[in-house]
């Protein structure tokens, strides 16, 4: 092997915007969470705990789906996770976890086969990204793309403002300044770190064969392989969660920097042949069906508008164009887990759903509970912050001639008081 290459200064690239290339890379984003990660208390794996109501892992998670660049996600999880994945993320429809090693390195190895033989055609770039930073947002995330693409390889870093100490320990236990280390050229690297997908296939493949010792991270295996890595400028919203400590101020800046936001949704479909209907996610026996492009759950059709419209970005038919032949049929639960993921792209967070249902059958009564659990599920919220309540129009209109059905839905979210709609 040759001597790790030199670090590279920061480069600056605009924030947020597409690259200008014909065809834009396809990308893979590898959420590692295979750790046991214990520090932070709480009796669970730090990227199952909650924060701010959602569990970091969905947290993290949910900055990749709604990311325009990236085009799958996946996850690798120790064995003995499976459950609290499932009660995480399980709701997002993702491909199956897959199974870390002993050491990080395995299990991002592991990760990288699974994708070069689940991914069709395989990726061109993956982001390896650690799921104890739920904060990673969507401006670094293409600041990564980009810079790998151009160069191969690239890391998010922040430079480093304190001084550095080196401490030495004496018999009795305290801790002495030992030398003052320059902190000059020094930089605090994050993640997601983005790799041209063969090159760090290769390299992990290399260093597996020579028994490499694991590195600290995969930037570290790749410049151990005698590779470049570009480093970009990170965000302090993508700070590791380690410490309880992290957890209690990652909480207050949740609390403290958000304001609240209200958006309203409404929608109808109308009756047509059929045996069942699906309402807020549940599949219902009835005489006739809805009619729509995808399966008309009027319900969850007026909840992802209402997630749209307190984020004031637009509705579900610009997001989801009912003229794309690929929503045909589609189960709605992909577009509410579309406009959450859109919330946690903005380090928001949900605070109530509250969802009216309007029909004069089927009843809707016997089946609250369960669209209450779906929704939570879908959402990552306690099902003690979704509402769904049914009336009828007592005869009236086309809802009281039982030609169809309507929804009307509330969101509150809360979002960062900075919020990208104030810069424009």
């Amino acid at each position: 092997m040759t001597e790790p290459a030199a670090k590279a200064s920061i480069a600056a690239f605009p924030d947020g915007s597409r690259d200008a290339a014909p065809m834009r890379p396809r990308v893979a984003a590898l959420v590692v969470a295979a750790g046991r990660g214990v520090r932070a208390g709480g009796g669970v794996p730090k990227q199952y705990r909650l924060l701010a109501g959602r569990a970091v892992l969905r947290r993290a998670v949910d900055a990749f789906l709604a990311h325009p660049e990236v085009d799958e996600v996946r996850c690798v999880i120790g064995a003995e996770d499976q459950e609290r994945y499932r009660s995480a993320v399980g709701a997002l429809g993702l491909a199956d976890p897959i199974l870390g090693g002993a050491t990080r390195q395995e299990s991002v190895f592991n990760g990288l086969k699974s994708l070069e033989k689940g991914m069709r055609p395989p990726p061109d770039l993956v982001l390896i990204h650690d799921a104890a930073r739920p904060g990673a947002p969507a401006a670094m995330i293409s600041r990564v793309i980009r810079a790998a693409s151009e160069a191969g390889a690239a890391v998010p870093a922040l430079a480093v403002a304190d001084t550095l100490k080196r401490g030495r320990a004496d018999a009795d236990g305290a801790l002495h300044v030992e030398e003052t280390a320059p902190r000059d050229d020094l930089y605090a690297v994050q993640t997601p770190q983005g790799f041209r997908f063969p090159d760090i296939l290769a390299a992990h493949r290399e260093a597996a064969l020579a028994g490499v010792a694991p590195a600290t991270d995969d930037a570290g295996l790749f410049e151990a392989m005698g590779k470049t890595v570009i480093l970009v400028p990170g965000a302090w919203e993508a700070q590791k969660l380690t410490t309880a400590e992290d957890f209690a101020r990652a909480e207050r800046l949740l609390a403290g920097a958000l304001e609240t936001r209200v958006g309203s949704g409404y929608d109808v479909h109308r009756f047509t042949a059929g045996d069942h209907v699906t309402l807020c996610g549940v599949r219902l026996a009835h005489d006739r069906g809805l009619a729509g492009h995808s399966d008309a759950d009027v319900g969850l059709h007026a909840l992802t508008d209402a997630i749209l419209g307190a984020l004031g970005d637009g509705d579900i038919g610009q997001h989801f164009p009912p003229s794309d032949p690929q929503w045909r049929g589609a189960d709605s639960s992909a577009f509410l887990a579309h406009a959450v993921g859109l919330v946690a792209a903005r380090g928001g967070a949900i605070r109530h759903l509250d969802v009216t249902l309007i029909c004069e059958a089927p009843k809707i009564g016997p089946h609250r509970e369960a669209m209450r659990r779906r929704i939570a599920e879908i959402a990552g919220v306690a099902t003690a912050r979704v509402s769904i309540k049914a009336t009828t129009t007592e005869g009236l209109g086309f809802t009281g001639r039982k030609e169809g059905a309507a929804a009307q839905a509330a969101a509150t979210l809360a979002l960062p008081s900075a919020d990208p709609c104030d810069d424009d």
